[in-house]
């Protein structure tokens, strides 16, 4: 028993030096020290040599065991890197191509939008000025001539926190009052520009109302300002957005912060003001609501009435991107889902 476990210790080794691929190396293992190898069996008749040889024998199969799993790792190795030298002279592994570029995101349609919205008004000497999402009552509505009780605020279902007289801002219309009060130098400098930012209302998620949405407001102080200058600025808008041919009306509406007030709409882009089932068959379609700076909110920025006048208007860009993209739900904005996102 003693013999046949040496010759088949040096019949193994011999073996494993003619080994070359990892095929070869998977055969030799299965062949000797698999779990139904030659040398595994041997090893499992032990019971069959006699007693006094016993311990003898089991020591020696133990140590062929271990110089054999000990040269087979060596061999591993030895294989591998074999293998790997000859894919890369083969050419099957070209360490010169270029890596794979890996996929960019996109802009999301309403940062397009928005994008498209500075470019325009940035051509007609509006700066951007950003405000903060969360405000204080009076500046979110007692200072834009909203005071406590006042029906408007009904308008504009508020998101309130634990600290008494902090919100989330329902409109970027405060931040008039602040940019008059930074920028104005006690109302003595004019004012040119546009506040975008996120909005927050706590409404019902429908398809057209989502408790998140972007809006622009824009604002122009300045001396002798009248409605006509604003009338002139948001056309020249709606020509630069939606074509040099778009025609634009004027609606009287109310908004507390401004006197007068109008809506805007354009002639329906869908179907060239015969009208389709986006315009409801009007053909046109709302963009912006403005007006005149009312004087209380002129007064409350620091300026002077009497002196100084100005406009005011605001825009939703997601409205904006829905209109000239037929989309039907304002969810799909916020939803998260690349089916939608990629197509823009």
């Amino acid at each position: 028993m003693q013999h046949e476990l040496e010759s088949l210790y040096q019949a193994a080794l011999a073996a494993l030096e003619t080994v070359r691929t990892s095929d070869e190396l998977q055969a030799w293992e299965h062949e000797y020290i698999g779990k139904n190898g030659s040398v595994t069996k041997t090893l499992r008749g032990v019971g069959a040599v006699a007693k006094e040889e016993r311990a003898a024998f089991g020591k020696r199969a133990n140590e062929i065991k271990e110089a054999l799993v000990g040269a087979y790792a060596q061999r591993a190795d030895m294989v591998r890197a074999h293998e790997l030298a000859q894919d890369l002279e083969g050419g099957e592994i070209d360490i010169t191509l270029p890596g794979r570029q890996r996929p960019m995101g996109g802009l999301h349609p309403s940062t397009q939008t928005l994008r498209e919205f500075y470019s325009i008004w940035a051509e007609m000497g509006f700066q951007v000025y950003r405000s903060r999402d969360v405000e204080t009552d009076d500046m979110n509505f007692t200072l834009l001539n909203m005071p406590p009780d006042h029906p408007a605020r009904d308008m504009q279902d508020t998101f309130y926190t634990k600290t008494p007289s902090v919100i989330l801002r329902t409109h970027t219309s405060p931040g008039q009052i602040r940019a008059m009060q930074q920028f104005g130098e006690n109302g003595s400098k004019p004012i040119r520009i546009i506040l975008p930012g996120m909005c927050y209302r706590f409404e019902q998620i429908t398809a057209r109302s989502e408790i998140q949405f972007n809006q622009v407001e824009g604002l122009a102080v300045g001396r002798s300002i009248r409605m006509s200058d604003l009338k002139g600025t948001v056309a020249e808008f709606a020509r630069k957005m939606f074509g040099e041919n778009a025609s634009v009306r004027f609606r009287a509406s109310y908004f507390p912060f401004t006197e007068p007030s109008m809506e805007v709409d354009v002639e329906c882009f869908l179907c060239g003001g015969e009208g389709c089932n986006v315009c409801k068959y009007s053909g046109w379609l709302e963009i912006a609501g403005s007006g005149m700076v009312h004087p209380t909110v002129l007064r409350n920025g620091g300026y002077d009435p009497s002196v100084w006048s100005g406009f005011a208007f605001g825009m939703g860009p997601e409205r904006i991107t829905m209109l000239k993209h037929g989309i039907r739900d304002i969810r799909y904005f916020w939803g998260n889902d690349l089916r939608f996102l990629e197509q823009f």
